[in-house]
């Protein structure tokens, strides 16, 4: 059975990709720091009839994070999908004269080095496979800086390099890296299915090989 690992998964969107996945037969890997909320959303996707386990880890301790992903390969089966979506600090949406260095480097490695380490974690036994996806879930500070989110300006292009680097060296190999760009809150997108239709797309981004970025809408129609 393939297996999605969410990282950052919540209520939201996390609990929309987890039911998209789970239609299609994937199990679910759902990782973020409360371990008490991941298991109510498990127990509320399995009362649906789908297979789901929660997994404490904190993006920025990367010991945690790997050995989150470890414990979720062991018990549900190799990850075939990784979706890389935590929800930054709002500390990290600060004007850029209230930038210190020390929060700067925070949000780096809550973006980028987050990502390299989660997909040197699962990386391995996707290309054993030939096959699987990594999914990067943005706002649109990763690809038009503002001044007044500065954290989120300075980390996610940082994400978004490492992301289409890593789209480049993996597409022959049979493992498509993706970023969707959603620029503003979903709510307010007013999407004709709201956040299922962005479940949907991220499905759609799994499944079929493509550009490294896709914008959810144009970036001038968004808030962020």
């Amino acid at each position: 059975m393939p297996v999605i690992a969410i990282i950052g998964a919540g209520p939201g969107l996390g609990a929309a990709v987890a039911r998209r996945f789970g239609r299609e037969g994937f199990s679910i890997a759902l990782i973020s720091r409360n371990q008490s909320k991941l298991d109510a959303m498990a127990a509320e996707l399995e009362a649906s009839g789908l297979t789901a386990r929660g997994y404490a880890a904190d993006v920025l301790e990367p010991a945690s994070l790997e050995a989150a992903l470890a414990r979720a390969a062991a018990e549900l089966g190799s990850i075939t999908t990784l979706q890389y979506s935590p929800l930054p600090s709002r500390e990290y949406l600060k004007p850029v004269l209230d930038m210190t260095p020390e929060l700067a480097l925070e949000a780096l490695r809550f973006s980028a080095l987050g990502l390299l380490h989660a997909v040197r974690t699962v990386l391995p036994a996707m290309r054993q496979a030939g096959e699987g996806s990594v999914i990067l879930i943005n706002g649109g500070t990763s690809v038009k800086a503002r001044a007044d989110f500065a954290g989120t300006s300075l980390a996610f292009p940082a994400e978004s390099a490492l992301g289409e680097m890593l789209h480049d060296s993996l597409k022959a190999e049979g493992i498509r890296v993706r970023q969707l760009v959603i620029p503003g809150g979903i709510p307010k997108l007013k999407l004709v299915n709201g956040i299922d239709d962005v479940a949907d797309r991220i499905w759609s981004l799994h499944a079929v090989a493509g550009p490294f970025r896709t914008m959810l809408i144009p970036l001038e129609d968004g808030r962020e």
